[in-house]
């Protein structure tokens, strides 16, 4: 058998790359020359390595398969994928095993079995070589990978015009600061709490990316922190639409302040963000997306200020009387519909009347009044700021 084969090896090589082309979906789009050269060169070579086995009836020795890893490693490099790089060793073994079967009998059954037992021995082999290979390979690509987008990251955040043309940033970013809820999986005890926070990641990454065309950079946690979106041209994505993709990914909440910057002016936009952020879960709004814009007076109270303290304190009659000030809150949340307030309170319209007048006698401060409306909600505002 090893005789037989070895003859045809060169022709059966070149029909094994053309059945790796038809069956294999990924290898239809690889060059014709890496097909004729390198694809076809390693092909001829796993067959020759098969004849050795049948030779010599023991597995490919270590010198044998140094081709093969050699060969593993190209393939990562040109991101084929590693499902595609085993399903061609199984397909080219399981294809020479037919043709070197067809004609056995009976009489053969003994050597079959023996056979049977190298093809194992060799497929054994290859697999574990051809893992090995990639995935060191991948290792050290996603190293590499890694150290730029620290590099990036740390040029943008720093702002250093000279580090900042070292690594090529793009030409603008959408700067996201996230806060990420915690998944009930990652409550677990270690490691599979860890794990499900890693996966969670993961997975939030991956919708990020779908995003982008170039590489998004990131500096995560499993509680959140900054993701700096590439805008290659025209309009950036909404960060609206990104964040929901995030939240369903990640399969729980998730905050973010978003502003569009180019490189040099990314440092800026990431401390707003993350004050932006920090103002938009202060103030108890619901996940999603946010911009300065959508938080102006919140931003503007949490800014240090004397009057922060002096708007608070204008609330401070009511402090004995919680059902007074929780009245007031939900009566401005609803829009000053007194009917939805006495709903959300569980109350009589009545009673949610009689408090706003016992309010109003206390604090001087009547919702009627557009003037005064307007400093009961900056009240209600700073008083969430300020400690009990």
């Amino acid at each position: 058998m090893h005789e037989l084969l070895e003859r045809q090896a060169t022709g059966l090589a070149r029909q094994l790359v053309r059945v790796f082309v038809e069956e294999i979906p990924i290898y239809r789009r690889l060059p014709r020359e890496e097909l004729d050269g390198d694809i076809t060169w390693i092909t001829e070579h796993n067959l020759r390595m098969i004849c050795g086995v049948f030779r010599h009836g023991r597995p490919p020795l270590p010198t044998e398969l140094t081709p093969v890893r050699a060969s593993a490693a190209r393939r990562a490099q040109e991101r084929v994928p590693l499902e595609a790089l085993l399903a061609a060793y199984n397909l080219g073994a399981r294809w020479v095993w037919d043709r070197l079967i067809a004609r056995a009998t009976p009489a053969d059954f003994a050597a079959v079995l023996d056979m049977n037992r190298l093809i194992f021995a060799y497929t054994e082999a290859v697999t574990s070589a051809v893992c090995t290979a990639y995935l060191r390979e991948r290792e050290g690509m996603l190293s590499q990978e890694q150290h730029a987008m620290h590099a990036a990251v740390s040029a943008l955040l720093g702002g250093d015009p000279a580090a900042l043309a070292a690594v090529r940033p793009a030409p603008a970013y959408l700067v996201m600061a996230i806060f990420v809820a915690e998944h009930p999986d990652e409550k677990q005890d270690e490691p599979g709490g860890a794990i499900a926070a890693r996966r969670k990641l993961a997975r939030i990454r991956a919708a990020v990316q779908r995003h982008a065309t170039e590489q998004v950079l990131f500096v995560l946690d499993a509680a959140g922190g900054l993701v700096l979106l590439p805008v290659a041209s025209g309009e950036a994505p909404e960060a609206t639409g990104v964040v929901e993709e995030m939240s369903r990914a990640a399969g729980v909440p998730v905050w973010a302040a978003a502003e569009r910057a180019v490189p040099a002016e990314v440092p800026a936009a990431a401390k707003v963000a993350e004050e932006v952020l920090e103002v938009a879960r202060v103030f108890g709004h619901p996940p999603g997306a946010y911009r300065l814009a959508d938080v102006l007076l919140e931003y503007q109270l949490t800014r240090p200020s004397r009057a922060t303290a002096e708007l608070a304190g204008l609330l401070d009659p009511l402090l004995d009387n919680p059902d007074l000030l929780r009245t007031l809150k939900v009566y401005l949340e609803t829009g000053l519909d007194r009917r939805r307030a006495a709903e959300l309170l569980h109350v009589h319209p009545n009673t949610v009347d009689y408090r706003l007048r016992r309010a109003v006698s206390l604090t001087g401060l009547d919702p009627a009044d557009p003037a005064q409306l307007q400093r009961i909600g900056a009240a209600l505002a700073a008083r969430r700021l300020t400690p009990p």
